[in-house]
C-alpha cells in the first residue's frame, strides 16, 4: 500500500549531508587503506567501556575511510528519488512491544553513500539490525523493483526515534541521527529548526575543516514504557576515534523539554587546532536589527536569534546573533560554565508571519556540563548568508588545554531541547527583543558610521519599577563610542527599553555590551552584540 510522503529530511539536512559528504570524500583520497576493528559475530556482548576499548583501539591504528561502494539502485538516486523514499510504518521497530519507541531509519543513496550500522541491545548483547528493501516504501515502481534485488543490504544513512510525546495516541519524532555526526531533537509542540554534532574540529579556520562521523549505533531496547532509551555511538574521523553514551528522555505531558544526557569518550590519533565540545548549528537570517537588504513581508527569520551562556556565578549573558557581510567569530571565556545555548526567544506567530515555516515553534537547546569542565572559550561564529535554507550559526565549547595525539578526552554534558522561555520567578529581566537602525536623532540627515540600538528588557524585579526608581545604565562600546543612553519603561507590562547611540572608530567590529543596575544590584541580564560595520 502507498502512503503520503510525511517526515522527509528537510532541505538543512540534505546540506548538512552534503557538506558532509564532500569533505568526507576529500579525506578519503589520501587515507591509506587498513583493516578496520569491527564486530564480527552476529550476536556479541556489549558494554560502555568495553566499547569504548574499542574506539580506544581504532584511534591506535590508521585511519580508514568509510566504503562509498553502493549498489547501482542506490547510487543512482537523484534528489527526488531519493525525497520519495520513506521508511514503512508497518516497519518500525518495537512496533508492538509498547514500550513507548519505535525506531525508523534513513534509505542511503544520493547525498548519504556512506553506510551506518545500527544495532539492537537486549540483556547486555547486541544483534544487528537487519534492514532490507522491504523496509522502505519507494514511491516509484522501477527504484522499488531495483532495490529489490538488493540481497546484501549494505546498511543505512541514520535513523529517528519516534514515541508519544506530543499525544499518548501518536507517536511523533523525537530525534534523528543523519549525516556525519548531526543529530537534532525536539520539545513538546516543536518544528525541527537547530541541530547539534557530536564534534567539531579546525571549524573556519585556516586548513579545511574535519568532519568525523557516527558510524554504527548501538541502540538499547528499553524493558517499560516511561523508561529512558539509550543509545551508544561510534565516532570514527582522520584524526580521532570516540564512544558515545546518550540517555534519551522525550517531553511529554509532565514536561516540554526532551533531554539527552552525553558521555563523550574521545581518542585522538592526530593534533588538533581546535576542538569544539557539544557543538551547536544554527540559521539566522534577519530580524529587527539586520533587516536592511531583505525584501520580505516576515518581520523575522531564524532559528534562533541568540546565544546564553550562565557562567559559574549564575550571571546570565545574551549575545543577540546577527547575519552581517563579513564572517563574525567571537570567544567568551569561561571558568566551569554552568550552561550554555541557542536560543529562540520570541513565542508568538505575529513575530514571524510564516505560516509554513512556524519560527515561533522552533526549539532552543541549552547545554548544561556535568562535571567541571575548567577554563575554556565559548565560540560563536556567525557566517554571512542570503538563504534561510542555510545553517550559518555555530557555537561549541573549546577546552583551554590543547589536543595531541595518542591524548583522549572523556565530557558530559545534559542538552535539553525545548522553549526554554525565560523563567517568569526570576529577579533578572531578559533580552526580549534587540533592534537596530540609523543611529542620531529623528528628522536629521544621517551620519556615516553613526548608529541607533534599542534593547528591550522584560520580567524580574525591573518589571516593577517606576520611573522614579534610581537606575543606572552601564554600556560599553570596544571600537567605538556610545554618544547617548537612554533607558525608559515603554508599557505597563514592565518592558523597559535601552537606547544607544553608537558612532564606530577606526575599527572593522564593534563590541557592544550593556546592563542595568538598581537598588545596589544587576537588574538585568548582560547584552552583549558585535556590529561590523
Amino acid at each position: 500500500m502507498k502512503r503520503h510522503l510525511t517526515n522527509l529530511p528537510t532541505r538543512r539536512q540534505f546540506l548538512q549531508g552534503l557538506a558532509a559528504v564532500s569533505l568526507l570524500s576529500t579525506t578519503a583520497l589520501t587515507a591509506p587503506a587498513f583493516a578496520q576493528v569491527t564486530p564480527q559475530a552476529a550476536e556479541f556482548a556489549f558494554d560502555f567501556d568495553s566499547f569504548s576499548a574499542r574506539m580506544q583501539e581504532i584511534a591506535a591504528a590508521d585511519f580508514v575511510p568509510p566504503s562509498r561502494d553502493l549498489p547501482a539502485a542506490f547510487a543512482d538516486l537523484d534528489y527526488d528519488a531519493y525525497r520519495r523514499i520513506q521508511y514503512s510504518t508497518d516497519a518500525s521497530k518495537w512496533l508492538d512491544d509498547n514500550l513507548g519507541y519505535r525506531l525508523q531509519a534513513f534509505h542511503m543513496g544520493w547525498l548519504f553513500p556512506e553506510p551506518v550500522q545500527v544495532y539492537e541491545i537486549q540483556g547486555g548483547t547486541a544483534r544487528s539490525i537487519g534492514f532490507s528493501a522491504k523496509d522502505f516504501d519507494y514511491h516509484d515502481d522501477a527504484v522499488e523493483a531495483a532495490a529489490a534485488e538488493v540481497t546484501d543490504f549494505p546498511g543505512v544513512a541514520g535513523f529517528r526515534i519516534n514515541a508519544p510525546m506530543n499525544s499518548t495516541a501518536m507517536y511523533d519524532e523525537v530525534v534523528s541521527f543523519l549525516g556525519a555526526s548531526y543529530f537534532r531533537a525536539l520539545g513538546r509542540n516543536n518544528n525541527y529548526g537547530l541541530s547539534a554534532r557530536g564534534l567539531v574540529m579546525n571549524t573556519w579556520l585556516e586548513g579545511p575543516e574535519e568532519f568525523p562521523r557516527f558510524s554504527e549505533f548501538y541502540v538499547e531496547k528499553p524493558t517499560a514504557i516511561g523508561n529512558p532509551l539509550t543509545i551508544y555511538a561510534a565516532l570514527e574521523g582522520p584524526s580521532v576515534a570516540g564512544a558515545y553514551r546518550f540517555i534519551l528522555t522525550p517531553a511529554g505531558e509532565a514536561h516540554q523539554e526532551t533531554t539527552l544526557e552525553v558521555t563523550a569518550r574521545l581518542y585522538f590519533r592526530g593534533d588538533v587546532t581546535e576542538l569544539g565540545i557539544a557543538p551547536l548549528t544554527s540559521m539566522y537570517l534577519f530580524a529587527e536589527a539586520n533587516r536592511t537588504g531583505f525584501d520580505d513581508y516576515r518581520p523575522q527569520v531564524h532559528d534562533s536569534n541568540g546565544l546564553l551562556i550562565q557562567n559559574e556565578a549564575g550571571e546570565v549573558t545574551w549575545r543577540a546573533l546577527n547575519n552581517a557581510a563579513t564572517l563574525g567569530t567571537s570567544y567568551f571565556w569561561e571558568n566551569n560554565p554552568r550552561a550554555f545555548g541557542l536560543y529562540q526567544r520570541g513565542r508568538d506567530f505575529e513575530a514571524y508571519q510564516d505560516a509554513g515555516a512556524h519560527y515561533e515553534r522552533r526549539p532552543s537547546l541549552r547545554i548544561e556540563p556535568i562535571g567541571n569542565w575548567g577554563q575554556g572559550h565559548v565560540r560563536l561564529v556567525e557566517i554571512p548568508s542570503r538563504l534561510e535554507g542555510d545553517d550559518n550559526i555555530a557555537a561549541f565549547w573549546i577546552p583551554e588545554e590543547k589536543v595531541t595525539a595518542g591524548s583522549s578526552r572523556e565530557l558530559s554534558y545534559r542538552m535539553v531541547w525545548g522553549d526554554l522561555n525565560p523563567d517568569s520567578a526570576s529577579p533578572i529581566a531578559h533580552v526580549a527583543e534587540t533592534r537596530s537602525g540609523v543611529g542620531g536623532v529623528s528628522g536629521v540627515e544621517a551620519v556615516e558610521n553613526f548608529k541607533k540600538f534599542v534593547i528591550d528588557f522584560a520580567g524580574g524585579k525591573l518589571a516593577s519599577m517606576t520611573d522614579e526608581t534610581q537606575l543606572e545604565v552601564v554600556a560599553e562600546a570596544a571600537g567605538g563610542t556610545i554618544t547617548s543612553s537612554v533607558l525608559s519603561r515603554v508599557d505597563a507590562n514592565g518592558v523597559w527599553r535601552l537606547v544607544l547611540d553608537v558612532e564606530t572608530g577606526d575599527s572593522s567590529n564593534v563590541e557592544l555590551k550593556a546592563y542595568v543596575m538598581g537598588l545596589g544590584r544587576k537588574l538585568t541580564e548582560t547584552w552583549l552584540y558585535q556590529w561590523r560595520p
